[in-house]
């Protein structure tokens, strides 16, 4: 009994100690080497309803669709104002750049939504548990089957700009991280609505996203100085 309560109490205090371990290491700024001009990055953006998904589609327009390929657009279910835009976005840019190879290599991924509009705490924890188990599919084991490559991650790089259904997404991550898969990079971009205040999502993972990116100087102080300001981006 008593050797059960210490083995028991010895792995608690090794996983503990391992998430501490990965949530210090990864809130860690560091200098990470450029990709070349030649290289490719593949590309998932989550897109929340509304504002969010109109702050998406901005930035998703700046970028160079031929490098970032292939992309993948995560959005909640019922959610079909998104899924509209996103097709208009890739259609619009790919009639103005036919000839570039990765303009049209794209595909939409739907996920339960956490939370809806005036839903009671006791239910949304149980949306979000769904969620998130549709989260750990996504990120831990379709890549397991699909991969060809063995130890990539369903993709390199990963942009929310705030919905909270990217909390869950976020959480299937650092399941990896801890167990030592591999993961993709996490770039947190805060609303442009948000002036004064960081957003309920930003809060909770401001120390678990790789990058975390305000568009507004006052909000730098309130990051503990993990945000970074590039100006507006949208």
């Amino acid at each position: 009994m008593e050797w059960g309560r210490l083995m028991s109490g010895t792995v608690l205090c090794l996983l503990i100690s391992r998430i501490f371990l990965v949530i210090y290491r990864f809130s860690l700024r560091s200098e990470r080497p450029l990709r070349r001009d030649t290289d490719t990055c593949s590309l998932a953006i989550f897109l929340g309803s509304g504002g969010h998904t109109a702050e998406a589609s901005i930035l998703l327009s700046a970028l160079d669709f031929s490098r970032y390929c292939p992309r993948t657009y995560i959005f909640s279910e019922g959610d079909e104002l998104s899924s509209r835009r996103v097709v208009a976005l890739e259609n619009a840019q790919s009639a103005k750049n036919t000839p570039l190879i990765g303009w049209s290599n794209y595909k939409l991924m739907r996920i339960p939504r956490a939370r809806y509009v005036h839903q009671s705490s006791l239910s949304a924890s149980f949306t979000t548990f769904k969620c998130f188990l549709a989260c750990v599919h996504l990120i831990t084991i379709a890549p397991l089957f699909h991969n060809v490559t063995l130890g990539k991650p369903f993709v390199d790089l990963l942009i929310m700009n705030g919905p909270g259904t990217c909390v869950p997404l976020c959480a299937a991550i650092m399941i990896n991280r801890i167990i030592g898969l591999p993961t993709p990079k996490m770039v947190f971009v805060e609303s442009f609505a948000r002036v004064q205040s960081i957003s309920q999502s930003g809060k909770l993972l401001l120390y678990i996203v790789d990058r975390f990116i305000v568009q507004w100087p006052e909000q730098i102080a309130l990051t503990g100085d993990r945000g970074e300001y590039h100006g507006w981006l949208v």
